[in-house]
């Protein structure tokens, strides 16, 4: 299938979010209390490029529940619509956007020009977020320790929590976001 293709087999943002069972509260809360900075020029050069997003995500995802409110902000301020694929439906295409050539790590972003084809692709994580996320798994015990589960539940709890209620983490996502963007 073409990007477009793709593009036109993806959920309205709102269906996604009315779907939702897992994060859809964290989503909504990130959504209504981030606050785009006023970068006018920046929406305008978005506008300026036609392009679409489609971002590939599922509702159990924390940095696709931290990603996507973002990514949604912009895409208003830019008049760039968007449409969601949940993952694991949707291999085919996910597949071709394999973190590090092996994981299906979301959410993916691929922004689409007028023709449908690629014009850069986002994701999963910020850098600075994803160092965040290094560090934390690093303070894990190993595998084979009788507490490693426990431990794991509780710095994914941890993580969950700080993308919500971290502010910071949104603005590291917004720009990192934009930075793409301005690569297009």
């Amino acid at each position: 299938m073409s990007l477009n293709e793709w593009y036109e087999k993806g959920l309205d943002p709102d269906e996604y979010i009315e779907a939702m069972n897992v994060n859809k509260d964290d989503l909504l809360y990130i959504y209504d209390n981030f606050s785009l900075p006023a970068d006018d020029a920046f929406f305008e050069e978005i506008r300026s490029k036609n392009l679409r997003a489609i971002i590939l995500t599922e509702d159990w995802c924390g940095d696709a529940m931290l990603n996507m409110p973002i990514l949604l902000k912009i895409s208003e301020a830019a008049n760039m619509p968007m449409k969601a694929l949940l993952r694991d439906d949707n291999l085919e295409l996910m597949d071709q956007y394999l973190t590090n050539g092996t994981a299906r790590s979301i959410p993916i972003i691929i922004f689409i020009d007028t023709e449908g084809q690629e014009a850069g692709k986002w994701g999963p994580r910020a850098p600075k977020i994803q160092a965040y996320i290094d560090e934390a798994r690093a303070q894990l015990p190993s595998k084979e320790a009788s507490d490693f589960e426990e431990k794991q539940k509780q710095m994914h709890r941890f993580i969950s929590k700080s993308y919500r209620d971290n502010q910071d983490n949104w603005s590291i996502v917004y720009e990192s976001i934009k930075e793409t963007l301005k690569t297009i």
